[in-house]
């Protein structure tokens, strides 16, 4: 059943790649689908074709030990794509410019799927799961949301985002994850996107500084008390909602 499964996963990305392909073709000058907002980051610089001005977290030699700041996971349902493809635009437009996986554009044709998954989370700093009632019904899609939290069950690397599902729909293996609703307000939900993953890249810098101060005062003959650098758990029984 499994080889089914994936086969017919596989067709289907294929297809997906190839209307990608054929959308870029036909729509040249098109580089974002979203207008503009108006909201901005505290972190974030203006915008600028040189590293120098980016924020701090974005050129630390820490972002970019690994391959991607963001995995995106969706089912291969048409709004899903559609919606994976609007955010990942969203977040890889300047001033934002992160970097994103998407499945339509990044696999490696001829490479075996499960692998090039897994290698994609493990080089991703972030996962966001796009929540959706046929994510819930695909089989792969939940494969991969627990290969995502294999990663780091308790960690602060995994972002679900619901859509057009009800709260006791939300799947009980994330219970203790806040989760972000694009139901709500699209354009507010991909700015919390955003500010989640430079959050956590900034979070990444300081605790490295922090790390190397201690160091140095124990160097130095003082006392070292060591920074806790572990992953939080939210302590709920219940899943709750990021505010937008």
């Amino acid at each position: 059943m499994h080889v089914f499964l994936v086969s017919g996963w596989f067709r289907n990305l294929l297809k997906s790649r190839r209307s990608l392909a054929s959308q870029h073709e036909e729509k040249p000058s098109k580089t974002n689908v979203l207008t503009p907002i108006s909201y901005t980051p505290t972190s974030s610089s203006s915008s600028s074709s040189g590293p120098k001005n980016l924020p701090s977290a974005l050129s630390s030699n820490l972002r970019w030990r690994l391959k991607y700041d963001l995995l995106v996971c969706h089912s291969l349902a048409d709004d899903d794509i559609e919606e994976a493809k609007d955010l990942v635009s969203f977040l890889e437009a300047s001033p934002r410019n992160l970097r994103c996986f998407l499945w339509q554009r990044d696999v490696c044709p001829g490479s075996p799927i499960f692998t090039e998954f897994c290698q994609a989370v493990q080089e991703s700093h972030l996962q966001a799961l796009l929540i959706t009632p046929d994510f819930l019904q695909e089989e792969w899609c939940m494969y991969m949301m627990h290969q995502a939290l294999a990663e780091g069950p308790m960690s602060k690397r995994l972002i679900p985002l619901i859509q057009n599902i009800s709260h006791d729909k939300y799947p009980q293996e994330i219970k203790f994850f806040f989760y972000i609703n694009l139901s709500r307000n699209i354009d507010q939900g991909y700015s919390l996107i955003n500010d989640t993953v430079l959050k956590y890249l900034e979070d990444l810098v300081k605790n490295e500084r922090t790390h190397d101060s201690n160091v140095d005062s124990s160097h130095n003959g003082l006392s070292w008390e060591g920074s806790s650098q572990g992953d939080d758990l939210i302590s709920n029984n219940k899943p709750a909602e990021t505010s937008l």
